[in-house]
């Protein structure tokens, strides 16, 4: 017995609500879980749905049941051993997953209409035509995003003449209206192969300090490429989450811009710096920076009033989260306020602190974003810097030459005394020299922001 549409339309209008409300429990960290787990029941209920849907062709079941198989195979063991740090590149690839499917969904979808015999209008080649090519640009955009993030291609913008890209996109274009004109094959193909190259020259001219702007700006991508696959296959419940994850993506992205004072179409058009790799020298402008030992840190810090900390990449790349956390915990023992202050763009992608810093179950109301802990810099004893580089660079705010100039930053510089872990003097990932390093109120503690929060934390739990 068939199941009446009114009960897909139900159960699908039940599943995008419960999206919707998964997108709200994402907003802040304590409700995180909760909206993953309105998230996951809601594509649950989409998926047994789709598979109860009279259009299944139920003689290749076995086919479905197969790929929803091997996808558990791989996605399981990958949850279950990803490490926290490592969750911007998973986060690029899964993206490159969603457009694969939208091109090859597009692709066959149209083989399909046509080998059946079926009439192929204009609105289905346009249809195919959308889809594909916003797959194949996040295909390809967020495989070179991986391998940024994860280290295996350089995160120093590769320079691509602009004009280059404009041609590839006029190609596109033009190889697409041929397809829709002459319904022939070899078109869309050729559109297919440029859209590929265009991700790749897309993306790979963006700079590291860029990339946070990025993985949400693939993530809107592969929302509009579902989006246009579910106009493609006349699903509804894909067309709203499509649209869910591809304006909610768009909307982070404005907001990561503005937290960088970056104008959207300026990210796109390449990034910025030279990455970690970059060298920097020990003086700038005649000035050096000093350093302190972790003895000296360990007074200051367990005889201050208000102590704040600033982490950054540095600690992800350490895994320091927890040695972190035990410092904190010892910090509060002794009667010390104790703060985060976490920028927007911390990381290599967006609330990357934030995630690191509730696995490691710091409580969520000593964690403050910019705009709210910014002004307590000034009546801080001392700011200690974890990892962070860019987002604490006061030349954002004195010099105009600065790539990063405008940028906001957390105000770290006005903390009475400033302890800064770090490995080297090496710019971070924008390439750009700190000012902060070099100031009187500053001191370096050179190490692995791991080992280095271990000695803290044991000397303090010693004296």
């Amino acid at each position: 017995m068939s199941i009446p549409s009114e009960i897909f339309a139900t159960v699908y209008l039940v599943a995008s609500v419960l999206f919707i409300l998964g997108l709200k429990g994402l907003s802040h960290p304590s409700t995180a879980r909760r909206g993953n787990s309105l998230a996951m029941t809601g594509m649950a209920l989409a998926v047994v749905m789709t598979l109860l849907s009279p259009t299944i062709d139920y003689a290749n079941i076995a086919w479905i049941l197969g790929g929803l198989g091997a996808g558990a195979l791989i996605g399981i063991p990958l949850a279950l051993k990803v490490k926290m740090t490592s969750m911007p590149e998973l986060v690029a690839i899964l993206h490159s997953f969603v457009g694969l499917a939208a091109v090859l969904v597009g692709i066959g979808t149209y083989l399909l209409h046509a080998a059946g015999g079926d009439h192929v209008g204009l609105l289905l080649t346009v249809e195919v035509f959308v889809g594909v090519f916003i797959g194949a640009i996040t295909f390809t955009g967020s495989i070179v995003a991986f391998g940024k993030l994860s280290g295996k291609l350089g995160s120093a913008p590769v320079r691509f003449p602009q004009l280059g890209n404009l041609a590839l996109a006029i190609a596109m274009t033009a190889l697409g209206v041929a397809f829709a004109a002459t319904h022939d094959t070899m078109w869309l193909y050729a559109m297919t192969a440029v859209a590929l190259v265009l991700g790749v020259t897309l993306i790979i001219p963006i700079g590291g300090a860029d990339m946070p702007v990025i993985v949400s700006m693939l993530n809107s991508y592969s929302g509009w490429a579902a989006s246009a696959t579910g106009f493609t296959l006349e699903n509804n419940l894909l067309i709203v989450t499509g649209a869910l994850v591809g304006s909610s993506g768009a909307i982070l992205s404005y907001i990561m811009c503005k937290a960088m004072n970056r104008s959207f179409i300026s990210v796109i058009l390449g990034g910025f710096g030279t990455g970690d790799d970059a060298e920097g020298p020990a003086v700038a402008s005649g000035k050096m920076h000093k350093t302190a030992a972790v003895d000296d840190a360990v007074f200051m810090l367990a005889n201050a009033s208000k102590v704040i900390l600033v982490p950054g990449y540095g600690m992800a790349v350490a895994q320091a989260q927890h040695s972190v956390r035990e410092l904190t915990d010892l910090l509060a023992e002794r009667g010390v306020d104790v703060k985060f202050a976490i920028h927007p763009v911390a990381g290599r992608m967006p609330g990357h602190m934030n995630v690191l810093l509730a696995e490691a179950d710091i409580p969520y109301d000593i964690v403050f974003e910019q705009e709210e802990i910014n002004s307590e810099f000034s009546d801080c004893d001392v700011a200690l810097v974890i990892g962070a580089n860019d987002v604490v660079n006061p030349a954002a705010k004195t010099d105009k030459s600065s790539p990063i100039y405008g940028m906001p930053i957390l105000d770290a510089y006005k903390a009475k005394l400033v302890y800064c872990i770090k490995r080297s003097m090496k710019p971070g990932y924008a390439g750009v020299e700190n000012e902060l390093y070099y100031a009187d109120n500053c001191m370096m503690i050179f190490g692995d922001a791991k080992a280095v929060c271990e000695k803290l934390a044991s000397a303090i739990k010693e004296s």
